[in-house]
């Protein structure tokens, strides 16, 4: 360890105190964003606290670390950094994000943090500039993946935009209708494309066009679990879904799981390799969470897997998006809501020639490889971060031996 490494408490370098209440009735709008334990929950008028700030979670969900720039508002679940004293805002971001809190609880049943149990946690610190160069390096990697993640939710929207427009608004017909030309679509696409409508029980649909169950469009894919008492099922290679690995909207994919099972654990039981393409709904208790199978896995039994009959990937996720608030309307059960075939049978949809479908999938081919590769490179790069961070922090891994790793691995 370097010399300018000093040892210390977790007092010496900042303090930290607990957050303020602010009940929902009493909350303005405004551009102050109201920070808990778990994140952003909403905004206000008014700001307590001066950006840049530091934000951990004191109750329910504890530790973790939000490093906020705006003035903000930190709710009573947290505890902020009152005071860096002279010590670099956001390399006391990762200095908390580094901590494992879980043996500091002081709550009886919902996991608590006490401040003054932190205060006089040890640790060693370094001077303010080598602390700006820390988190300057893990800073830049931060910044790479929240600009792969901006891209992705524009890429989402272009894709939800071109179905929207296609399968629910209708505008081709509508354009051809009405005599227009067609923006940005060639002829042989918009020859695809009835010139007028007709009636349905759903409204007016594209003339030719079919009223269908959902469950006409998909195969429908169940799961399993391997029987846990058998370790031989568990720890393989291949992937296994459950809920708590769906992505958020705008990732659409998953590209790996927390719980990997084997080639022996996926043969003795119910749960099937989904192939890469298999749209992935969540159908008990949290129901209604989407996912795309960016590579081979298998799914629990809470979950099914679609696949779309005209041999389609994306028309068949952005279509089950468009449906989850019906089918979740349409779940039962007496303890958790559950989704069965019975209930994507009682869903219909408006469904287009195959050609269509088949034309809709090469033109959102090549946005959505872009948006799979760019979560691969998040991941990777959120995976090299959470390496390095531990050992940056506690000055085990010097700062020109650390930018030499981040350079290899974003070459």
């Amino acid at each position: 360890m370097s010399s300018n490494w000093k040892d210390c408490t977790l007092g010496d370098v900042l303090t930290l105190q607990r957050g303020m209440d602010l009940p929902t009735q009493d909350r303005k709008n405004g551009p102050v964003p109201i920070v808990a334990s778990n994140g952003v929950v909403g905004y206000h008028n008014v700001a307590p606290v001066k950006g840049p700030g530091v934000i951990i979670g004191r109750s329910g969900s504890i530790g973790g670390g939000q490093y906020v720039t705006e003035d903000f508002w930190p709710l009573n679940t947290t505890l902020w950094v009152k005071d860096f004293k002279g010590n670099n805002p956001r390399f006391c971001y990762y200095l908390l994000r580094s901590i494992d809190f879980s043996g500091l609880n002081a709550g009886s049943g919902v996991p608590t943090l006490n401040r003054n149990h932190l205060h006089p946690m040890p640790l060693v610190c370094p001077s303010v500039e080598e602390q700006v160069s820390i988190s300057r390096l893990l800073g830049s990697l931060d910044d790479r993946i929240t600009l792969l993640r901006e891209t992705n939710t524009t890429l989402e929207a272009i894709a939800q935009a071109l179905f929207k427009s296609w399968f629910v608004d209708f505008d081709p017909v509508r354009a051809k209708q009405e005599g227009c030309e067609l923006e940005g679509m060639d002829a042989d696409t918009a020859a695809l494309f009835p010139d007028s409508f007709e009636e349905s029980e759903l409204g007016l649909v594209p003339k030719g066009w079919n009223q269908v169950p959902f469950t006409d469009t998909v195969h429908v894919i169940g799961g399993g679990t391997p029987k846990t008492s058998m370790p031989e099922y568990w720890n393989g290679d291949i992937p296994w879904f459950s809920v708590v690995d769906a992505p958020t909207i705008t990732d659409v994919f998953v590209i790996d799981t927390q719980k990997h099972i084997t080639e022996l654990g996926l043969n003795n039981s119910s749960t099937k390799l989904l192939a890469k393409g298999t749209t992935i709904i969540s159908a008990r208790g949290t129901v209604g969470r989407l996912a795309l199978v960016g590579r081979q896995m298998a799914m629990n039994q809470s979950c099914y897997g679609l696949r779309g009959k005209a041999d389609d990937t994306y028309f068949t996720y952005f279509s089950t998006y468009r449906l989850v608030e019906s089918l979740k309307q349409r779940s039962h059960g007496s303890v958790f809501d559950t989704i069965t075939t019975e209930t994507m049978k009682g869903v219909f949809v408006i469904y287009p020639d195959k050609a269509i479908i088949q034309t809709f999938e090469a033109l959102l081919q090549p946005v959505m490889d872009r948006m799979q590769k760019n979560l691969e490179k998040a991941q990777t790069l959120a995976t090299l971060r959470d390496t390095l961070l531990p050992r940056l922090i506690s000055g085990q891994l010097r700062l020109p031996d650390a930018e030499i790793l981040v350079e290899e691995a974003t070459a």
